[in-house]
């Protein structure tokens, strides 16, 4: 997110001065899947893959994350912004580049609807922003399960959302526990059908291979464990959406399966429970125009998850003590021209 410095004799639409956001994957506007606004697999921008973005690995030689950014396809890519730099709007405006669009893909893939029950599974920034997002569609119960007290303390910061410490106890067991009452006062109005669909219809997760055991949180890696305990909570019916990263190959994974992207889940169950799977990256550009006129109109506040401003040059320790769920980092927002002083 910034202000335009300079553009291109090809660009059309977007002039210097303007100020802008850019959604983190990048897209050429008319390529196959772009028209079809799947514009996460663009076919234009990357020459050896589906997809390209700034600054991550594997989609393209884009940079992010710096004080001056070179943009392809402008006039498709740039999303302008009304208002000034450091304006009041300025840290909800920029979580429009990734985190909220994607928060709010998560709840797109699982399917939420007025009504529904929602089960996300880490409070982490896309987490905490899909719980907003569910609640947003109309969700009535959305619980969002962690460890990690100062991501479970910002649930509360969602209405209507519940926090669940899986430190405490099985996930699982705890949100049916806590949704007995609806099964026994309402869903069984009609004898035996809280019985028969007595967890959630939509569950989200919100962590990926980065996942650890229910019985050991923060402490033992098992990929596989929030997509079980989804099949498990998911009613008969129900949706699954997996916005949390799995990749195809990863040298560091907890054993020869997960190196090779391969992970076992009970398909079984799923299956004879009719669970619709969605997974992958979001379409930034699906939603960043209708999110960013909710954030103007005031019916959401995505940077209510923001815990740290920070200058560029403070992004190596913030990147660690994110990754260890350390010292309050629940979501760190670099601002280039921000002075070390100044930190907070």
């Amino acid at each position: 997110m910034g202000v335009v410095e300079e553009v291109g004799p090809g660009v059309v639409s977007i002039k210097k001065g303007d100020r802008v956001v850019l959604p983190f994957n990048i897209g050429c506007g008319f390529c196959f899947n772009c028209t079809r606004q799947f514009t996460n697999a663009c076919l234009t921008v990357n020459p050896k893959h589906h997809g390209g973005g700034f600054g991550y690995s594997g989609m393209g030689p884009f940079r992010g994350q710096a004080e001056f950014l070179q943009v392809p396809f402008a006039d498709f890519n740039c999303l302008k912004l009304p208002g000034t730099p450091g304006d009041e709007l300025e840290d909800d405006f920029v979580l429009l580049a990734d985190i909220l669009p994607t928060a709010y893909h998560a709840s797109e893939q699982a399917h939420v609807v007025p009504g529904d029950t929602v089960a996300i599974f880490g409070a982490g920034p896309v987490g905490l922003l899909s719980a907003m997002c569910a609640r947003l569609k109309g969700a009535a119960e959305a619980y969002v399960v962690d460890s990690v007290p100062a991501r479970l303390a910002l649930v509360k910061n969602v209405q209507g959302a519940i926090a669940v410490d899986y430190s405490k106890g099985d996930p699982v067991k705890q949100i049916l526990e806590l949704r007995k009452p609806h099964r026994e006062q309402v869903q069984n109005l009609r004898p035996g059908s809280g019985d028969k669909m007595p967890g959630v219809m939509c569950g989200i997760d919100a962590v990926g291979y980065e996942s650890h055991g229910n019985a050991s949180p923060g402490r033992t890696q098992q990929p596989n464990q929030i997509i079980e305990n989804l099949i498990q909570l998911v009613n008969p019916t129900g949706h699954i959406g997996i916005i949390g990263v799995y990749f195809p190959q990863d040298p560091r994974g907890v054993d020869e399966n997960e190196k090779q992207g391969r992970f076992t889940l009970s398909l079984g169950m799923a299956w004879d429970k009719g669970i619709s799977i969605e997974m992958g990256q979001a379409p930034v550009k699906r939603y960043n125009v209708y999110l960013r006129d909710l954030i103007i109109a005031g019916l959401v506040k995505p940077s209510m998850i923001v815990s740290h401003r920070l200058p560029l040059e403070a992004a190596p320790d913030a990147y660690q003590k994110f990754d260890t769920r350390s010292d309050g980092y629940t979501k760190v927002l670099l601002k280039p021209g921000l002075k070390a002083a100044s930190l907070n």
